[in-house]
């Protein structure tokens, strides 16, 4: 379906855009999956690429006015630069810092951009109370993380209190992978290509194994990458409730029923997987979400001609909206 057959105009949200923070990106240099954790040195073309997109709120706002974007919901681009690698007291010092620079671009387009936030999740005792500063002082929304903590996917016991938090908040998770740290994947650029989509399944495993989901109903997720390889291999995962039923300690659903529990972005490239993701969870389970600046330069146009004009309306307004807590934003609305 092409854009002209579609009526009239709707407000676009797109859920999944980048910033960074030029100091702590310094700092995280060479510890991150982008330089094989310091294996490598970084092409010429990876250190200051994008740069004008990443660093610069009005250069972004310039770039959506262009692409028919009305509201960009920000996460800091961590395979550049998170801080896991840091002791948690500078783990701690560097997410404040990203936070912090997070809510000043919101504070300068409050009608343009929704801010995201990092915790040190090394220490739970300082994410913690990184969430409520967050959420109460910055009022910020929606928290950006990984797949998984030193080792720890999302859905194990010491991120209890954190899904309590987040439930009872009604705080939106936006669960973005920080590079795996397998080495084998640094060739060919596959830390990318397929390290993300495994690290997305990992974590959405560990989600609905550990009972996360079914402890929480209502439990706002959204899974980055359209849930990279998950959604489209549950039937292994269905199978072992027969053939390995203790697999089933956590849970009284079978896998693939938790699907819908979770939200997914868009970004998937290609218009048959995402034809393929909206049959598997919903077209009420997708947002549009382009990986910007490094992900499909025709972000609207790419869902648009995918999905029909009430799908589309759903997809790139009425559920991000509703993630958020917003009131529909108006077509156009300036900062």
């Amino acid at each position: 379906m092409s854009a002209t057959e579609n009526q009239r105009p709707v407000p676009v949200i797109d859920f999944h855009v980048h910033i960074n923070d030029q100091s702590v990106r310094q700092q995280c240099a060479g510890k991150t999956v982008i330089s094989g954790y310091g294996t490598r040195e970084l092409p010429g073309k990876d250190r200051g690429a994008r740069d004008r997109e990443l660093l610069n709120p009005d250069a972004q706002v310039e770039d959506m006015d262009r692409a028919g974007i009305d509201m960009n919901v920000l996460s800091v681009a961590t395979v550049q630069h998170n801080s896991s690698w840091a002791p948690p007291a500078l783990d701690l010092e560097l997410c404040r810092r990203v936070n912090d620079t997070v809510a000043s671009w919101v504070a300068k387009y409050p009608k343009r951009f929704v801010g995201t936030f990092l915790l040190p999740l090394q220490d739970m005792k300082l994410a913690m109370a990184e969430f409520d500063r967050c959420v109460s002082q910055l009022k910020m929304q929606v928290v950006q993380l990984p797949s998984n903590a030193k080792g720890a996917y999302l859905g194990e016991p010491v991120f209890s209190e954190l899904w309590a938090a987040i439930h009872q908040g009604k705080v939106t998770a936006m669960i973005h992978p920080e590079g795996i740290t397998d080495l084998w994947f640094q060739k060919y650029r596959m830390w990318n290509s397929l390290g993300q989509p495994v690290e997305e399944a990992k974590v959405m495993a560990s989600l609905i194994y550990e009972g996360v989901l079914e402890r929480h109903p209502g439990l706002k997720v959204v899974i980055s990458h359209g849930g990279g390889m998950m959604p489209h291999y549950m039937g292994r995962f269905d199978r072992n409730v027969y053939n390995m039923p203790d697999s089933m300690v956590n849970i009284t659903k079978k896998p693939s029923e938790y699907l819908r529990h979770m939200y997914y972005d868009s970004c998937v490239y290609t218009a048959d997987t995402l034809r393929a993701l909206i049959k598997i969870v919903g077209a009420d389970r997708i947002i549009l979400g382009s990986d910007y600046p490094v992900g499909d330069p025709n972000r609207v146009e790419f869902v648009r001609d995918v999905v029909s004009p009430e799908d589309f309306r759903m997809i790139a307004s009425t559920t991000p909206s509703t993630l958020l807590g917003l009131a529909q934003p108006s077509p156009s609305a300036k900062g």
